[in-house]
């Protein structure tokens, strides 16, 4: 299974979205036990123990998505490669469900812990990087692969040639906006912000540590920065054209406004 993953990794993963992520899974598959079984050998009873052993220590989504990983691999090895195997094992068991939509936000008094702790860091990218995620709401693989050459500061948009629906985006920037990125040396790999992946992990996870927050995660941002679009009067097309939201039911999760808010609002 290893030497099927890594197959995997160096010739379908580079055609998705999301290519980061999913080299920075398949790494790790590679390194479980499960992964040193050959595929002649690799039953349903492999991967439900695997499934269950994973769910002890991450969530539902997290072993679904990596379920769907193996069995993604294991469908392309049989249908495009030539691999003689009886069936896809993955097939056969029940997925973990995934977790329930997160509505997390910055509740009072946390932003100005957040930023301080993150304008602590050692990565001079690392603040900036954060205050842009919550002034525009883009993803972090979006904000990670986002290039000088996209950047249109007179006009105040980025553009994003290819996002994590499969189509290309322009992302309006707010005056706090452009002011931080007006701000930023440029990195010799033409990234905006030159992170990695996993770095950026590293890096909010020490940020929270730090802050002494609790159970906010870096995708909260987006939730934030969607909720803020919200609460200044943007309707919900606007908002989508902003976040690149295909399906609108989807925002309905994202309009978690404060309800001291609204109440002012009816005054």
């Amino acid at each position: 299974l290893k030497e099927l993953l890594e197959r995997y990794g160096r010739e379908i993963t580079p055609n998705k979205q999301g290519i980061v992520q999913e080299i920075s899974r398949i790494k790790k598959l590679c390194k479980h036990p499960i992964a040193r079984i050959r595929l002649s050998n690799l039953t349903s009873n492999d991967i439900v123990k695997f499934r269950d052993e994973r769910l002890e220590t991450v969530s539902g989504s997290t072993v679904a998505k990596e379920l769907s990983l193996i069995s993604h691999a294991i469908k392309t090895a049989m249908r495009e490669w030539g691999f003689q195997l009886p069936n896809n094992p993955v097939d056969n068991i029940t997925r973990p469900t995934a977790n329930k939509a997160r509505n997390r936000r910055l509740e009072e008094g946390e932003e100005q812990p957040l930023l301080v702790s993150c304008g602590q860091s050692s990565n001079h990218w690392f603040l900036p990087l954060v205050v842009v995620a919550i002034e525009t709401g883009m993803r972090r693989g979006e904000l990670l692969s986002l290039e000088w050459d996209h950047v249109h500061l007179d006009k105040s948009w980025v553009h994003l040639p290819m996002t994590k629906n499969g189509e290309s985006r322009d992302v309006p920037l707010s005056p706090k906006a452009k002011d931080i990125l007006r701000s930023l040396p440029r990195d010799i790999s033409g990234k905006v912000f030159p992170i990695h992946f996993e770095g950026l992990k590293s890096l909010w996870r020490r940020a929270m540590k730090r802050a002494g927050l609790q159970d906010l995660h870096f995708h909260d941002l987006r939730h934030e920065a969607t909720s803020r679009f919200f609460e200044l009067g943007l309707n919900v097309v606007e908002v989508a054209a902003i976040t690149g939201h295909k399906d609108l039911k989807m925002l309905q999760r994202y309009t978690h406004l404060r309800a001291e808010d609204l109440a002012r609002k009816l005054q």
